[in-house]
């Protein structure tokens, strides 16, 4: 069932075909901006580079939008970036459901995905359909992603069968990532690089219109992009991707403590908030914040019948 680049043209309803949601959220938008859908992105291969965000809420969803992002990730990342867990393991799909409604509200107009999460699809066809349908019904994403190549190959089918696009995910699966050996570069030698290309071509074969590629060196990212006629996004897997992603948070610099080799740092917002919220505690502190202009005043005419009210 290898994707084709009109697969899902025509196929779905409401949000997840493309169709415009109600503007929400207060987001400022360009009317000539038109969502892609999952079609128009498999047929961006080998002709511009892809770029996605990981984010969680409706204000970093309308900055990216207002950027010209082009595809944003509700990642079960949100577990150890929002929920403070130390894997993502504990993500539910209702707190993936949650985040990806304030993100769809935040861009109306742009691509979004939502991850599975652990133990969402893993059971079954069946419960991997059902809650894929979960997610477009209630949170108007436009795709799903699942974690696995080879071995997830019947799921990625099933969810496409019913129209819902599917993005892979190969190389380091986080959800898993106990029996990879922790988070660590996957690939490294033969066999394994082997492996990797077969569970990039068994994801495309089973109609996922793009695959993320996390951990991989970069000669072996480069072979899979080859090897393949979807887009794959990389993350830590060199420049020889068709796209990148990145969490926000990390590419803003808000973990001053989290710093991978594949990160790139386009802020320092951790030193930048700190200072912010130490300044705004000394105002507080020393009396100066809030100040006149910062406050609403009564009339004279009202202070001056309240004073005489006693």
């Amino acid at each position: 069932m290898r994707f084709h680049a009109t697969h899902f043209a025509g196929t779905l309803t409401g949000a997840a075909r493309g169709a415009e949601p109600p503007r929400s959220g207060g987001a400022i938008l360009s009317d000539k901006r038109k969502k892609r859908a999952a079609w128009q992105l498999a047929a961006t291969k080998g002709s511009e580079r892809l770029v996605m965000l990981a984010l969680y809420d409706a204000v970093m969803a309308r900055l990216a939008e207002a950027t010209g992002i082009d595809l944003i990730l509700v990642g079960d990342s949100v577990g150890t970036v929002m929920y403070g867990f130390d894997s993502t393991a504990p993500v539910t799909l209702d707190q993936i459901i949650s985040h990806a409604i304030a993100v769809r509200r935040g861009a109306p107009k742009t691509h979004i995905v939502a991850d599975l999460p652990f133990m969402t699809y893993q059971v079954s066809d069946e419960q991997a359909v059902t809650s894929a349908g979960r997610l477009v019904k209630e949170a108007a994403v436009d795709a799903i992603k699942l974690e696995g190549g080879v071995a997830m190959a019947s799921r990625i089918e099933a969810i496409t069968r019913v129209g819902i696009p599917v993005m892979g995910h190969i190389g380091l699966l986080p959800q898993t990532a106990g029996v990879q050996g922790g988070y660590r570069v996957q690939g490294r030698d033969v066999e394994s690089a082997r492996r990797m290309i077969e569970d990039a071509k068994a994801v495309e074969a089973a109609g996922a219109y793009a695959l993320v590629m996390e951990l991989v060196p970069a000669e072996l990212a480069e072979r899979v992009t080859e090897a393949v006629s979807i887009p794959t996004i990389g993350i830590g897997a060199g420049a020889g991707c068709d796209g990148q992603v990145l969490v926000s948070s990390d590419l803003l610099g808000m973990d001053a403590g989290f710093n991978p080799r594949f990160l790139k740092k386009y802020a320092n917002l951790a030193e930048t908030i700190t200072h912010a919220f130490t300044a705004y505690a000394d105002d507080v502190r020393n009396g100066v914040y809030p100040s006149s202009e910062h406050v609403t005043h009564l009339s004279e005419e009202t202070i001056a019948a309240l004073e005489e009210e006693g």
